[in-house]
């Protein structure tokens, strides 16, 4: 095991800084567009799995998004409160969390489209790179969740 040294405490050997400051510029990136739709950060990623899904249990999302259910409802009781989506208890386990698009969710999907090509407008990177760094990022992450 290599000797500790105060060096490993500076913030520029960290991988941690740049990923936590990537991820706040990338998401300050979104919010002139989120805004014009209505939606925060979290509920476009929300609103992505359940335009992808149509219909998704509560315990499925959280996993798809890494978020634990104190994150997530929240974020859930807002989009339908506008109208978004529809969150009900199923029919075959009372205990299981429905959610579910609705029209005016569904519409939103529509307004929403033209969002992921603007913000690779932004964004000065080669799509090789981009590629490259999509799957290290997924790597990384399915490796400290064991997802």
């Amino acid at each position: 095991m290599p000797e500790l040294n105060y060096d490993d405490l500076k913030l520029e050997h960290q991988l941690c800084f740049p990923l936590y400051a990537l991820s706040k510029e990338v998401i300050k990136l979104y919010r002139p567009y989120l805004e014009k739709i209505n939606l925060t950060y979290t509920q476009y990623i929300t609103m992505m799995v359940v335009w992808d899904k149509r219909k998704v249990n509560v315990k499925e999302l959280g996993k798809k998004l890494y978020l634990d259910s104190g994150t997530l409802t929240p974020v859930l009781k807002s989009l339908e409160a506008k109208g978004f989506v529809h969150r009900y208890r199923s029919s075959e386990d009372e205990r299981i969390l429905m959610v579910e698009v609705t029209p005016a969710g569904e519409k939103l999907r529509d307004e929403a489209l033209p969002i992921p090509r603007q913000i690779v407008s932004n964004v000065q990177i080669s799509l090789e790179d981009a590629v490259i760094m999509h799957r290290q990022l997924y790597n990384l992450l399915n490796q400290l969740t064991d997802k």
